[in-house]
């Protein structure tokens, strides 16, 4: 099927998210109003204004009847993840000036909740922006297309290939214009209430919305050049730690809790090895660094549980300059890679994957050493899984890890080979998968010194990990190959 058409199916659908984007990114201007920060009405004006003319352009492209494949509904939430990502970037050039490049990875690292910044000063930048940043990660989280799905009532495109594409699984009510609204509710209530709680640590009111708003939707980005450390506040630390752990835990637990559900909360085998990765992973960490690094033991503490519980939740706020030794460092690359959980605001290859592998390589094991003709069963969550469906699964699910690891790798040659650095080997690649898996963590690798080159292989690194890497490949391979579709309705 020609590409053109293809793209004519996705139009409409891609329109009408677009058209409620415009419409939600205007909740940045009340902000403008509120500090009266009237020279930047026309750069915030830009993205909704940019948001509703494109999706009333596009959704009325003329288009052919089609009943689309899963591949169409990949690559369009590629796609929109990209568009975002350059329409996103207009405050930043037009209110601050940056570069397009510099620009662009500002908002692909906001809408991806990756967190890494290009802004030179904070402290100066007007408060409007720093809002924006924040609500950017803040409807990243959830996902942008479950923002599009929770408001449309009909679509050309099968909402839950959309939905699905997108990396979201929960599969709670009748349809995922349902599940999409009532999981907004819990998000913003989640927001309010998390808000409520940094106040404790006597925190501005200001602070304390973009930290939990950052927060809940495990992005990272601050409202200060130096981060959580402007506070140098242990109650402030100890507070977030549970919103970042709340960003990373499965949300349709909530949606049980919120129906009075509470034992499948205790009962998940993921939440328990979130906490698990963060509990040990903090003690590893925290006598790496009382050891090898020679921090005090309460300073070892402060800072190994923080970044550590940052790391997992794939959060990015960290309490430290991160200039350790390697071993802390390397412990951290492998708990970012692993990240929080699927359906979650977390990224990271996300545990769920971690306990698939487990279970897969255990049930390989099983097989290899039965004996004679005897079935080993898979089981997963309790349930036997058909052989067939079992199989081709497990064999999804590697090669994500496979493809993750395999991106990585060839991104660090290349950014090698561009430039030259200082940074050692496991400096480069910690600050690239802090990137792939969107956490926002670094070492220095990554600033707004950093070659161009370079900053687009970070661009392209937290596209591909946002949309877990399949999304990104399928629209790339359409694009070159071409798109099929069945003919229907």
């Amino acid at each position: 099927m020609k590409r053109l058409e293809t793209l004519a199916i996705i139009a409409h659908d891609m329109g009408v998210i677009f058209e409620f984007l415009g419409v939600i990114t205007l909740v940045p201007l009340l902000v403008l109003v509120i500090f009266g920060e009237w020279e930047m009405v026309v750069p915030m004006a830009s993205v909704p204004l940019t948001f509703v003319i494109l999706g009333l352009l596009i959704s009325r492209i003329p288009r052919r009847e089609f009943v689309p494949q899963l591949s169409v509904a990949l690559a369009a939430v590629a796609l929109v993840w990209l568009v975002i990502a350059l329409v996103g970037s207009l405050p930043f050039v037009l209110g601050l000036q940056m570069s397009w490049t510099d620009s662009i990875f500002e908002a692909m690292s906001g809408w991806t909740d990756s967190g890494i910044t290009m802004i030179r000063s904070l402290d100066t930048t007007p408060n409007v922006i720093l809002f924006y940043r924040s609500f950017m990660q803040w409807i990243g989280g959830m996902g942008v297309i479950a923002f599009g799905i929770a408001m449309l009532s009909r679509s050309s495109l099968t909402q839950h290939q959309l939905y699905r594409s997108e990396g979201r699984s929960e599969d709670l009510m009748p349809n995922v214009v349902s599940t999409g609204r009532r999981m907004w509710v819990i998000y913003l209530f989640l927001t309010v209430a998390f808000t409520g709680m940094v106040m404790l640590s006597g925190i501005p009111l200001w602070d304390a919305i973009n930290l939990a708003m950052v927060g809940i939707a495990t992005g990272g980005f601050s409202v200060h050049d130096a981060g959580i450390s402007y506070y140098d506040n242990v109650i402030l630390e100890a507070l977030i730690i549970p919103v970042m752990i709340a960003g990373a835990l499965p949300f349709k637990l909530y949606f049980f809790m919120y129906r009075g559900r509470i034992k499948p909360f205790f009962q998940d085998r993921v939440v328990w090895l979130i906490l698990s990765l963060i509990l040990v992973g903090s003690l590893v960490v925290t006598l790496d660094l009382h050891v090898f690094n020679s921090f005090p033991l309460e300073t070892a503490v402060r800072q190994g549980v923080f970044c550590t519980a940052s790391a997992v939740t794939s959060t990015g706020f960290q309490n430290s300059d991160l200039h350790w030794v390697s071993a802390p460092l390397i412990v951290l690359t492998l708990l970012m890679m692993i990240g929080g959980a699927s359906g979650s605001t977390a990224g990271g290859l996300k545990a769920n994957r971690v306990i698939l592998g487990y279970e897969g390589l255990v049930w390989w094991f099983r097989r290899f050493f039965s004996r004679g003709r005897a079935i080993v069963p898979f089981r997963h969550e309790g349930k036997v899984i058909p052989r067939q469906i079992s199989e081709v699964e497990l064999s999804k699910n590697m090669l994500i890890i496979v493809l993750y690891v395999l991106i990585i790798f060839v991104a660090t040659i290349a950014s090698l080979h561009i430039a030259t650095t200082d940074f050692s080997i496991h400096h480069v690649v910690f600050d690239e998968v802090s990137a792939m898996s969107n956490v926002g963590l670094g070492v220095g690798y990554m600033t707004p010194e950093s070659p161009q080159p370079v900053k687009w292989i970070f661009i392209l690194l937290m596209w591909i990990g946002r949309l877990e890497i399949i999304p990104v490949l399928i629209l790339i391979m359409g694009l070159v190959r071409g798109f099929e579709a069945r003919v229907g309705r």
